[in-house]
């Protein structure tokens, strides 16, 4: 009885070792396929900067249906791709990173400080990024195309080697020096600083042409050389507008990418990185409407790639991804219980930028302001009530709590800046920012069943989307870096 058990305890360990060893032969050949047959030569990598699980599910609910009993999510372009990962972001100093230090492990695979780029912990140069040994290494040609300015810290990491993303001048000299063919979106900060030569002036004498006339940038094509292609219109510090501040004279996000394939078109192949910068402006901002909307653009963009994709089915590959999280967004706030209401945030009919022109604007017209009067305003654009008064939506009528808060922040915001409470307490309220625009926005969330838990970045890990040749290679749970390694492995860089 013994003697048999044993033979059949061997047997099944036989049985198990065999399937084992198929199991590992299949994944090897899985691989092995990725490495053998799928080479792309066109890559485009989409990066919603401070961009999470929660950005991408509340833009999911807005746009899907918030009727009870009938609840549902409106996929988004990206979310339908067949591959899907997960990366964490931390870096060499903090699990809660900066874009920096992100953005140059997905563009260079390794870790550095929070707030360098391109440069090793030692502060050294330790290799080429992604985009520059396409370049030199495959003759690709190289886009990169951001929402914010082309010298800040994500498309920075594309580029520029330097112990610091407040580097600005030096970073757009390297942006100059690189030599890649396309350029879009926002503006480049401090071109002229300390008075040396533009770098507008730089990229002119380098061959680019600059532009920031829409119809000049609408008829871009492969015959244009190198470009720098500006939005016609800028916002805070040298970005594109927030999409739902956008009018007929912007250049969307989505035809950047579109006038980009189109200057990038070559035989040989090309890479793109676009950026959605300010979907992190308005989280550091916790300002949910302005997020959302940036981000439905970011996948307006993406889907612009996917239509090329399809065309190209064997040589495309769209990988989409954050750097970071930006916020601690939450689907889920203390004073609404389990109960959402996303539909309140079209109430709001502009960014939180947007407001605080108008608003200071309106303080500048009239000096002795009463809290009453900009009540008209934040009617207007936010929908909301004071007490006692009717309004279309009863949850758009103000409880006497947030009605006092509001109040207390219109204080604050009607003293110079220098005269407003630096406290802690005013900190945690306010974040630095407009006491009365942020306080409308966090009502407005709060109303609407979203919370926050800062003002910063947060150490949370991000998604990865993949579609296309080699896209398999993107599922999985792993390390920021390895996008990076992903990306090299498939293009057969060296």
């Amino acid at each position: 009885m013994r003697k048999h058990m044993m033979m059949v305890l061997l047997l099944v360990a036989a049985v198990l070792t065999t399937l084992t060893a198929q199991a590992v032969g299949e994944n090897q050949n899985r691989v092995d396929s990725v490495q053998t047959q799928a080479k792309p030569k066109y890559v485009f990598m989409f990066i919603g900067d401070g961009m999470s699980h929660v950005q991408i599910n509340a833009a999911q609910i807005l746009k899907g249906s918030s009727e009870k009993g009938n609840l549902s999510l409106k996929p988004l372009t990206f979310t339908e791709f067949p591959a899907l990962g997960l990366q964490t972001t931390y870096d060499a100093t903090s699990f809660c990173p900066d874009s920096a230090s992100t953005a140059t492990s997905l563009s260079s695979g390794y870790k550095t400080h929070s707030g360098t780029i391109g440069l090793g912990i030692d502060k050294q140069v330790v290799g080429q990024t992604i985009a520059e040994q396409l370049k030199a290494q495959k003759g690709w040609k190289v886009g990169l195309v951001s929402t914010v300015t082309l010298n800040h810290a994500t498309p920075a990491a594309y580029y520029a080697h330097v112990p610091s993303r407040n580097n600005y001048y030096d970073i757009g000299v390297q942006m100059v020096e690189s030599g890649f063919d396309y350029f879009g979106g926002g503006a480049i900060s401090k071109a002229e600083d300390g008075g040396r030569t533009s770098i507008y002036t730089l990229l002119e004498r380098a061959g680019y042409l600059v532009t920031d006339n829409k119809q000049q940038i609408l008829n871009l094509t492969s015959a244009s050389g190198k470009v720098y292609a500006q939005n016609p219109r800028l916002q805070d510090s040298g970005s594109m507008p927030y999409a739902m501040d956008m009018n007929e004279m912007d250049v969307s996000l989505a035809q950047f990418v579109e006038k980009g394939i189109d200057v990038l078109d070559n035989p040989e192949g090309f890479f793109m990185m676009v950026e959605s910068g300010k979907i992190d402006w308005a989280c550091h901002a916790n300002d949910a409407a302005a997020e959302i909307y940036d981000l439905l653009a970011f996948d307006q963009a993406i889907a612009v790639a996917l239509d090329f994709a399809k065309i190209h089915p064997e040589e495309t590959l769209i990988v989409v991804t954050g750097d970071h999280e930006t916020g601690g967004m939450t689907i889920g706030y203390a004073g609404t219980g389990y109960n959402t209401a996303f539909d309140i945030l079209y109430n709001q009919k502009l960014s939180y930028i947007a407001f605080d022109e108008k608003f200071t604007k309106l303080q500048k017209e009239n000096p002795n302001l009463r809290f009453e009067q900009a009540l008209s305003m934040v009617a207007a654009d936010f929908g909301l009530v004071a007490p006692g008064e009717t309004a279309a939506n009863k949850a758009l009528v103000l409880s006497a709590l947030e009605y006092s808060k509001l109040e207390a922040a219109f204080k604050q915001a009607m003293l110079p800046s220098k005269q407003r409470d630096g406290g802690d307490q005013a900190y945690l309220l306010y974040g630095g920012y407009n006491p009365f625009s942020v306080t409308l926005t966090h009502i407005l969330n709060n109303k609407a069943g979203i919370g926050w838990t800062s003002y910063s970045h947060t150490g949370t890990p991000v998604g990865v989307y993949a579609y296309g040749s080699g896209s398999e290679l993107f599922a999985g749970s792993y390390d920021n870096t390895d996008v990076y390694a992903k990306l090299k492995q498939l293009t057969g860089i060296v």
